[in-house]
């Protein structure tokens, strides 16, 4: 299942003027969220899409129009109510209204990042991985990390981290988890013992790496990537 989190408060964009949330800007002929989404289209008739967000600007309806036109076989929207404590508490509200399965996999992305031409990992680790995070070289301090393993057969992951730079591995916001339920205890363990102020996706592959899975991470050219998360790199997009 790929799940979408759009629970935030476009707060930035807000302050920058403008009047909508950021996936319902225009760019060219398309919002951000067609240019977000469409990059899984490959999945599209095959893969469920669960869609998490807030009830503001008539959201579900627009969801549910621009994935029609999208001709997605399966989705599912879920409206919360309240903001929440970050994306993992987002995702876990969403994936226990929607009554997801405890073995389902989850690939969680953001709405606000374009990855073309997306498709599941082919090599062999794949098939017996407890999750990943998908990865490009870059540096910073806005980014969630990866320190790799010394493996050379599998990129094993040995530790995650949210804007703090322990490799020049950076997530580009795909997180997969192999089963729903390993996700859910993982968070059950981060709010307990908390890593940062917020409740982000990355830190909870360390408490499945303390339980001996498997997690990986996959390496992606940057150029397959754009980001589109604050009002500069939008406003840069449109001048493109």
């Amino acid at each position: 299942m790929i799940v979408i989190p759009m629970a935030g408060l476009s707060s930035r964009f807000t302050r920058a003027g403008y009047d909508r949330p950021k996936y319902m800007l225009p760019l060219g002929e398309q919002t951000v969220f067609d240019h977000a989404i469409s990059g899984f289209s490959a999945l599209f008739e095959t893969v469920p899409f669960l869609f998490i967000a807030r009830s503001v600007n008539d959201t579900e309806a627009f969801i549910k129009a621009a994935t029609a036109r999208m001709k997605i076989a399966d989705v599912r929207v879920v409206i919360l109510d309240r903001e929440t404590s970050g994306q993992a508490e987002t995702v876990e509200l969403g994936i226990r209204a929607a009554n997801i399965d405890a073995d389902t996999p989850l690939t969680i992305f953001n709405i606000d990042t374009f990855r073309r031409d997306f498709t599941f990992p082919e090599a062999p680790w794949f098939a017996h991985s407890d999750g990943y995070l998908e990865v490009f070289r870059g540096e910073g301090a806005n980014w969630s990390y990866v320190k790799p393993g010394e493996e050379t057969h599998e990129p094993i992951a040995l530790e995650t981290a949210e804007k703090k730079p322990i490799s020049d591995l950076c997530c580009d916001g795909l997180y997969h988890f192999a089963r729903a339920d390993d996700f859910l205890r993982a968070l059950e363990c981060e709010r307990a013992s908390p890593s940062a102020p917020e409740l982000y996706v990355a830190p909870l592959y360390n408490h499945l790496i303390q339980e001996g899975k498997r997690i990986h991470y996959d390496l992606v050219a940057a150029d397959v990537i754009t980001f589109c998360g604050v009002p500069s790199e939008y406003e840069a997009l449109l001048k493109a």
